[in-house]
């Protein structure tokens, strides 16, 4: 898997740690800022994403498509789609621009909109990765587990970076009697959840 990663997906995530630098080094405000996942965190994901049990995949909070595109490789590994979910139309743009660039679209779907509006949508969720605004962590949350299949994963970006804001969210994943999880101190740290 990471061995014979496509050039156009090299490619375009080197362009993306490349502004991903310049937006930091500049103090680009948020919402416009990427805000992406460093690389450690992508093989992280890819990794857990290839060795989880048969569902569907999804992302909540897609931003420019960084991690998409680390989990793309998972999912030619597997011969899977990951379903990618944006809420603001700037970043969907981007990320459209991303997978196009990256040639990544016969894997990965992209539903500009709130996650939130598709829960309908949702069934048997074998991965999910959560990286939006963290203020809605615990409603995704609330939404994905009762989706998740029995061995499904859910992983929680930025829970030690963002520890003020979120450490409420993990205590009650971590009593949550219907999922083993644990802090993974990688990147900005990550929650993992695995559905019992």
């Amino acid at each position: 898997m990471f061995h014979d990663i496509p050039v156009s997906v090299v490619e375009t995530m080197a362009d993306l740690e490349k502004r991903d630098e310049q937006d930091r080094a500049d103090g680009t405000a948020q919402p416009q800022r990427l805000r992406q996942i460093p690389r450690e965190t992508g093989r992280f994901l890819a990794l857990l994403a290839a060795s989880a049990p048969e569902g569907s995949w999804i992302e909540i909070g897609t931003s420019a498509g960084y991690s998409a595109l680390w989990l793309s490789l998972a999912c030619r590994a597997r011969s899977w789609v990951l379903t990618t979910y944006e809420i603001l139309p700037a970043k969907a743009a981007l990320a459209r621009r991303t997978f196009e660039s990256a040639r990544v679209g016969d894997v990965i779907s992209l539903v500009e909109g709130d996650f939130l509006q598709h829960i309908s949508q949702l069934e048997w969720v074998s991965f999910c990765f959560l990286d939006a605004e963290k203020d809605v962590y615990h409603d995704c949350y609330e939404a994905v587990v009762p989706h998740l299949v029995s061995g499904g994963l859910l992983v929680a970006d930025n829970v030690v970076s963002h520890q003020s804001e979120l450490q409420t969210f993990v205590d009650e994943a971590l009593s949550d009697p219907r999922v083993d999880a644990l802090v993974v101190p990688i990147g900005k740290g990550e929650l993992v959840c695995r559905k019992k």
